[in-house]
């Protein structure tokens, strides 16, 4: 049977593979072999990280992956100027300039390997943070859970889990990486253990009397019978009982507003209310306002966070030995970007917030220095708290 290569088992570029340049595009092997010849591999080049527009219009995005862009570089003759990670950002300034979220500097053999992994290592947690982030604006501080892994595969767990806490999700469910991140995973049963244990209320009744008592009750009602049949099952089989979720699956679902309604209105019947109540299954931001208006409690979210649209950033050089260059359709030259500390508009060249008249800031910290660390990569938890600050004044549409 066809395997991977001899010594590997998965399709995974290991770490010293991608630090050794061998996930670039070939293109960019050839061309640096090129450029020695000719004697110009060393010259100093600029390069800016770039996009022109966000995904569906989105009016913003949240800059996510530098960390891992830090580490790739740290050790060469390179140095990176970016936002903070976790920021938000618009694609373009209020003059129309696209807006650059990192800056490279050095001689361009000593990066020009890395273009390729270090676009990827943005692009897509970029993407996966900033769709988490609507998702939560959209919750209106219920709780929401991430589902996305088993739709990617495994290898890139830890990048989702990651990118979705700092897109400000309240939960991750892969023991590693509860173990990277240092935040607890969740989850409570799957449809598997109704059906193994052969029915619902020996399945609930299982959980009551096996699950760590540390460990929310949160039943899945939606194996067998009815909604509302499974709910009541729960609620007599599981006394501490926190919760229930809806799976119903697209075949049997209907409107699953029109469920939620029915299930909470059995619930508080009975003197249940209490339990909450959360939704998943191919849950997204069309569907959220109406299970929040039918009093859903909490989503679990999946497909659409881990396969949430990549930000297209691009890495363009704007200038060469000193130089201003840039390609058609491009701006050349290093920006000098700025922020307003008190409104958060970006401005190129520009010291008075054009907005609200405020003195700008340099907008960009300077992570590495030739090749050294030049400022401290802030935890996990500072990224996300700065996440949620930057969104809660941010609107959903433009």
């Amino acid at each position: 049977m066809p395997k991977p290569a001899p010594g590997r088992d998965f399709y995974i570029a290991t770490a010293d593979e991608i630090r050794a340049g061998r996930t670039t595009d070939i293109y960019f092997v050839r061309t640096l072999d090129i450029l020695k010849k000719a004697g110009r591999s060393r010259a100093n080049v600029v390069a800016e990280v770039t996009t022109g527009a966000l995904p569906n219009s989105w009016p913003w995005g949240i800059f996510c992956g530098l960390e891992e862009v830090v580490h790739l570089l740290e050790g060469k003759a390179v140095s990176l100027w970016a936002l903070p990670e976790g920021s938000v950002f618009p694609p373009k300034t209020p003059r129309g300039i696209p807006l650059p979220v990192m800056t490279l500097e050095g001689p361009y053999e000593e990066w020009a390997l890395y273009e390729t992994p270090v676009l990827g290592m943005i692009c897509q947690a970029s993407g996966i943070a900033t769709k988490a982030a609507r998702i939560r604006k959209l919750a209106n501080g219920k709780q929401v859970l991430s589902f996305g892994v088993r739709r990617m595969h495994p290898g890139i767990a830890p990048l989702i889990e990651r990118s979705v806490t700092i897109g400000g999700l309240d939960a991750i469910t892969t023991p590693l990486g509860a173990d990277l991140l240092g935040v607890p995973a969740i989850g409570t049963m799957p449809h598997a253990l109704v059906i193994v244990m052969g029915g619902p209320r020996e399945a609930f009744a299982a959980v009551h009397k096996y699950l760590e008592a540390k460990i929310p009750r949160i039943a899945l009602v939606d194996t067998y019978y009815d909604e509302k049949t499974e709910a009541l099952m729960a609620v007599e089989a599981i006394p501490d009982l926190s919760g229930i979720r809806l799976d119903t699956p697209a075949s049997r679902r209907g409107n699953l507003a029109a469920i939620v309604r029915e299930v909470r209105w059995e619930l508080d019947l009975r003197g249940h209310k209490d339990v909450k109540i959360f939704a998943s299954g191919s849950v997204d931001e069309k569907s959220i306002p109406a299970l929040l208006e039918a009093g859903v409690d909490g989503f679990g979210v999946g497909t659409s966070l881990s396969n949430a649209p990549t930000i297209d950033f691009a890495l363009d050089l704007v200038e060469v030995d000193g130089k201003p260059a840039a390609k058609r359709g491009k701006f050349g030259g290093r920006k000098d970007l700025q922020r307003c500390p008190k409104d958060g508009t970006y401005e190129i060249g520009v010291r008075t917030c054009p907005a609200c008249g405020t003195k700008m800031a340099p907008a960009y910290t300077r992570y590495l220095d030739r090749g050294r660390v030049s400022a401290p990569l802030p935890d996990l938890a500072a990224i996300r708290e700065r996440a949620l600050h930057e969104t809660e004044r941010a609107a959903l549409e433009s």
